[in-house]
């Protein structure tokens, strides 16, 4: 289930992304920015969707938004740092074409209202835990790591970088960002995609 309030955040994020990370491209005019728009739409479109799919047969919803901070009252407007942090980074890290601050949407989960009913086997109480929280940050750093892996071989390097950046920010244990959910479900589970993710970035940085 996706509403209207979701779907501008994701494409809004997307274009913020795309442009971040094709700022030269811009610049020069050159053919490449489509692909780039291309690709970090269906990055975003992957992550979103396998987090949703997870989160459904976890009997839970989640709900993609803006990466918020500095909201500490109810009357005080928080700031979208997801929506800037991408293009203040493209001014710290030019030299280094797309590789840009991803780090553009969380997400928030709520259980179903049936699954209070589920008392037994999975669930031992109706809230969502910390570890089935981590499990669906997961699942969305996994599926854009295979991606990377299978767009490579296929000859898509563009593609591979892009989401092998997007895994980088989705597992940095800070804030409302994925990987602090993935740091507090399961510390072992964080560590051995943050190695994987490292891994691949290294890849991506001097060999691709």
């Amino acid at each position: 289930m996706v509403n209207k309030k979701e779907i501008s955040a994701i494409v809004l994020a997307i274009i913020i992304l795309s442009v971040s990370a094709g700022f030269f491209e811009i610049i020069r005019g050159t053919s490449l920015i489509f692909a780039i728009v291309l690709g970090m739409a269906l990055v975003v479109f992957f992550n979103v969707v396998t987090k949703k799919f997870i989160a459904y047969n976890l009997d839970s919803e989640i709900e993609m938004r803006f990466w918020e901070v500095g909201k500490y009252s109810s009357n005080k407007k928080p700031f979208l740092i997801g929506a800037f942090l991408p293009l203040i980074s493209k001014i710290v890290l030019f030299p280094f074409n797309s590789f840009v601050w991803m780090a553009s949407l969380v997400f928030d989960v709520k259980a179903k209202t049936y699954r209070a009913a589920k008392r037994f086997g999975l669930y031992t109480f109706s809230d969502v835990t910390e570890y089935h929280i981590g499990l669906i940050a997961a699942s969305g750093v996994i599926i854009n790591l295979i991606l990377s892996v299978v767009s490579y071989f296929l000859g898509f390097e563009l593609f591979a970088r892009l989401n092998m950046y997007y895994a980088f920010f989705s597992i940095l244990p800070i804030s409302d960002l994925d990987g602090n959910k993935i740091f507090f479900g399961s510390k072992i589970m964080w560590s051995f995609l943050a190695s994987l993710v490292l891994v691949g970035m290294l890849f991506a940085i001097f060999i691709v």
